[in-house]
This record gives C-alpha cells, sequence and structure tokens, in this order.
C-alpha cells in the first residue's frame, strides 16, 4: 500500500499501485477536503536508445578537504568543467564544495586532426580564480595544447589530465 499527498489539503490518500497498469492515469478524491486529483502510474524505465559514447580521455580530479577522488569522462567537443551545482551546465562537472571552482570555469575542447590523432584544448572559461596548466595561468580566455599527465588547477582542485592513451599504457607498464 502507497500514499500520496493532496495537493490542496496535504492529506495522504492511500491506494495500491499493484492493482493499475503501468501508463494508466488514476482520479482521486481527497477523503479530507474533497479535491479531485490525477496521477499517472509511470511505466519502467527504458534505457536510451543512444549509442553510448566512447570516453576520450579522463580528468582524475586528486582528493582534497573539499572532495573526494573522482575520474571524469571527456567526450568529443566541448567539455564545459565547472562546480556541480544542480541544473549546472557544466558537462564535466566536479563534485566539490571548493567555493574557488565556477559553475562554469573551463572549457576542455577535443578535436580530431586531419591525421586522425586527438587535439585536446584547454580554455578558461572566463572563471574568478583563473586556469592553471602546469603552474601557468591561462589569460582571459586564453587556450593552451594539453598533452597526457598534464596537471590542471581550478581554484583549490588539483586534476591530472589523462588521454586514454596514457591510461591504456600505466596499465601494461
Amino acid at each position: 500500500m502507497k500514499h500520496i499527498r493532496c495537493p490542496k489539503c496535504d492529506e495522504l490518500v492511500p491506494f495500491d499501485p499493484s492493482a493499475y497498469e503501468a501508463g494508466q492515469t488514476l482520479v482521486f478524491e481527497c477523503p479530507q477536503c474533497h479535491k479531485q486529483f490525477r496521477i499517472r502510474i509511470p511505466g519502467p524505465k527504458v534505457a536510451d536508445e543512444a549509442p553510448e559514447r566512447a570516453a576520450l580521455a579522463h580528468l582524475i580530479v586528486i582528493e582534497n578537504v573539499f572532495h573526494f577522488k573522482q575520474d571524469i569522462p571527456l567526450y568529443a567537443g566541448r567539455n564545459v568543467i565547472g562546480r556541480y551545482v544542480k541544473g549546472t551546465k557544466a558537462n564535466a562537472a566536479i563534485r566539490t564544495n571548493d567555493p574557488s571552482i565556477d559553475t562554469t570555469h573551463s572549457v576542455l575542447t577535443i578535436a580530431e586532426k586531419k591525421d586522425g590523432s586527438l587535439r585536446y584544448t584547454l580554455q578558461d572559461g572566463p572563471s574568478n580564480t583563473g586556469t592553471f596548466v602546469m603552474d601557468h595561468l591561462l589569460g582571459n580566455r586564453e587556450s593552451v595544447s594539453l598533452k597526457d599527465g598534464d596537471i590542471i588547477t581550478l581554484g583549490a582542485t588539483t586534476i591530472i589530465f589523462r588521454t586514454n592513451e596514457g591510461l591504456e599504457n600505466d596499465e601494461t607498464d
């Protein structure tokens, strides 16, 4: 037996969801205030039909006082790096309490060159605290090419940039 709350008076209204089919719309009447309202029984969650994109590189966020270690996959195109907040525009969001990381701090772009190899470019957002690559502070909207193992610093957070090739070489060593 489950309960739903009346949207008018907040009274709990009991019902048995097993007696209904997924996708069915039900009409209830609150026994307290007699308000009628509808709910729809959700169907089973269906996995996305779109094929899984393969990660081309990773950001390894080093554990510190603000957060735990994280491995953030990066994909072809623009990867907006920033602090995770609900509704964030960052698609490479870092789960952290570090207030010195902006919600859209920097952008890492992965593009294929004419020879088929990949080019990794990091650009400052612009951010309030700056983006550092190997102790070099990027200027406002300045971009720099990255290579495997480069150290990126956003606010008080240290990140290691890893390409898939670099990670594979580490596993075979």
